[in-house]
């Protein structure tokens, strides 16, 4: 392998290799990106100056996350979203409630539109047309319609690797190894989920096998964490994924103004949901929207992975005051819908196999 720097080139050979170098963002002809007025999701980050107006493209993690970001600060946002809802694997409650708590703010979001062409006119004065011919004016504009694979330049070709049409590269999702056996691939490089703590995880993977080691096998389920105000997190199946896959399920919802916590914070929105499966009161999903979502979650990662129950957050104690204690309180609103005969312990076992194997998609 060559690799090109400041000082000329230098050749590397090893038995293995290990692709990480991650994306950047989708930057498509129509859009006139000029890195001050029309900018991308890195080009944001060098703002010398905070617009009065905002336009975002495109509803996607990190687009919600800055839209949700700048009207935190008194700028008035307009979301472009060419689909019909936010993020589609989220929890549609959950959804819902964000784009309540977001238009409560102020912002505005047009489901259903998407962007034709993006120009300046003049300094501060931009313009984005949409496709139904429509047009919106904004002194800013982020273009965030999704990322593709940081691979110029890589010459992937001569090592036998063929990236997708956005620079992705298809890989074993057990061993992270690409077409080639001596090559591996991990990170935003090898597409969903493209989170920081699944990309270090999917390295230390490759490594391992790299190495000879065998790894652990991962968990089933790991969180999603969306840094936006408020914050999302989620892990496990959603209500509409629980329908899909016919497995017989009860939420548990407790909004966060309703703990001693939220009162105290002065919280009016935020909300934590749990699933749980009828036959074995199993847990299946936590969804949560609000303060601390993201750290939150992963009490219900740990009870989920360890395939806990209902029963163990009615029967447990949680800090008081916390928002932890959401935990007990939706489990007890949950509690109060499940049936209280118990079946035998065959019959526990047996749909417990059941509630697995749903979960699982299978």
């Amino acid at each position: 392998m060559a690799v090109q720097g400041a000082g000329g080139t230098t050749q590397f050979t090893a038995d293995r290799f290990l692709i990480a170098v991650g994306t950047k963002p989708y930057r498509p002809a129509h859009i006139g990106f000029d890195g001050e007025h029309i900018v991308d999701s890195d080009e944001i980050l060098e703002l010398s100056r905070i617009p009065r107006q905002l336009v975002v493209v495109g509803a996607s993690v990190i687009g919600v996350e800055y839209a949700s970001i700048f009207s935190a600060l008194d700028v008035k946002v307009t979301i472009i979203e060419p689909n019909a809802a936010f993020m589609p694997f989220l929890d549609r409650e959950l959804a819902d409630e964000f784009v309540h708590d977001l238009r409560n703010r102020g912002v505005i979001i047009r489901f259903g539109c998407k962007a034709s062409a993006a120009e300046v006119e003049s300094p501060g004065h931009c313009r984005v047309e949409l496709t139904d011919g429509r047009a919106l004016a904004a002194d800013m504009v982020l273009f965030s319609a999704g990322r593709e694979g940081a691979v110029d330049g890589l010459d992937l070709a001569k090592a036998g690797l063929e990236p997708d049409e956005r620079g992705r590269l298809p890989v074993d999702k057990a061993t992270f190894v690409t077409a080639q056996p001596h090559i591996y691939a991990a990170g935003d490089i090898v597409g969903f989920p493209s989170l920081a703590s699944t990309s270090m995880e999917q390295g230390r993977v490759a490594a391992c096998h790299a190495l000879g080691m065998e790894p652990m096998a991962p968990p089933e389920f790991f969180p999603y964490g969306i840094y936006s105000v408020p914050e999302i997190s989620m892990i496990g199946i959603s209500e509409e994924q629980a329908r899909e896959r016919g497995v017989a399920y009860e939420c548990g919802v407790a909004r966060f103004r309703e703990t001693s916590r939220g009162h105290i914070m002065g919280l009016s929105t935020g909300f934590l949901k749990m699933l749980f499966a009828l036959e074995t009161r199993r847990l299946l999903g936590v969804h949560i929207v609000g303060e601390g979502a993201t750290e939150l979650i992963h009490i219900g990662q740990a009870v989920l992975n360890l395939e806990g129950t209902l029963d163990y957050f009615v029967e447990n104690t949680f800090n008081y005051p916390t928002l932890a204690e959401a935990y007990k309180v939706a489990a007890l609103d949950a509690w109060n819908r499940m049936p209280k005969v118990q079946p035998s312990r065959t019959a526990q076992l047996q749909a417990l196999d059941r509630a697995a194997k749903a979960v699982a998609g299978r």
